[in-house]
């Protein structure tokens, strides 16, 4: 059964029931107790518990900048160690119990330290980005948990395909621009920046069908329990990223008042 994902994390060939490691194969063949086996209520428990860290996380960044602090450094830092959690967790994934705390706090101190500068500049732009994240989830899980929105192998290659396409541009615009004086197109706040402002937000919104298609599809091939966390971090990082295109969408929106 096939498991691919935009999501950089859940299309990790750890997903998947034919690509699991030995120890993996043992763990399914020889399954006695239930409670050792991946779980939908499960998934939903520790990605609540991921939520709650994030944001106690991004409140610390967020105090500084409210007491004349810098939280870039903080910011910064947390993004890269989060990244590499992230990455390590790919390649590991019967780590994620460990990692995907960690991943949370770490991306909480970037999201909060953004977040207060976004702020600070524009007044309002956090609730407004948090509440438009809220919404697109709950209408996406609604759309996917009713069949509305069915996610078949020709939506997975289309939302890969955009997702690798939008990823391939930010790359190569952050490098040239490190070494040039051009201005990437989604800079600025002309209608052409905000048009791919959202159309990313579109993707990543898209994105949300296929991890919750692949935590689904987990439960239902009885992946190990540290899956769980797995899942749960993936979906994470979904929702990190559809806030950042929201949040900077609106920056440009505010910025042409």
């Amino acid at each position: 059964m096939n498991f691919n994902s935009k999501n950089p994390f859940l299309s990790n060939k750890r997903f998947s029931s034919n690509a699991v490691s030995k120890a993996e194969e043992v763990h399914q063949a020889q399954i006695i107790d239930y409670n050792q086996e991946m779980t939908l209520s499960g998934t939903i428990n520790k990605t609540a518990i991921l939520f709650l860290l994030l944001c106690g996380a991004a409140m610390v960044t967020w105090w500084m900048a409210d007491n004349q602090m810098n939280p870039l450094p903080i910011a910064i830092g947390g993004a890269i160690i989060g990244l590499i959690l992230v990455v390590i967790s790919a390649f590991k994934p019967q780590y994620s119990p460990y990692l995907a705390p960690g991943y949370a706090i770490f991306e909480g101190l970037f999201i909060g330290g953004i977040s207060a500068i976004f702020e600070i500049k524009y007044p309002g732009i956090v609730v407004n980005a948090v509440g438009a994240t809220l919404v697109t989830f709950l209408v996406c899980l609604g759309l996917y948990k009713f069949r509305i929105v069915k996610v078949t192998e020709q939506f997975k290659s289309v939302v890969i395909a955009a997702t690798l396409a939008i990823a391939t541009y930010y790359l190569i615009s952050w490098v040239i621009s490190m070494f040039s004086s051009w201005t990437p197109v989604h800079h600025g706040n002309s209608l052409m920046s905000i048009g791919i402002s959202v159309f990313v937000i579109i993707i990543a919104a898209l994105n949300l069908f296929l991890d919750f298609d692949q935590i689904e599809k987990g439960v239902q091939e009885r992946m190990p329990k540290f899956m769980e966390w797995y899942g749960a971090m993936g979906l994470i990082i979904t929702l990190v990223w559809l806030y950042i295109e929201f949040i900077r969408l609106l920056s440009k929106l505010s910025s042409k008042d």
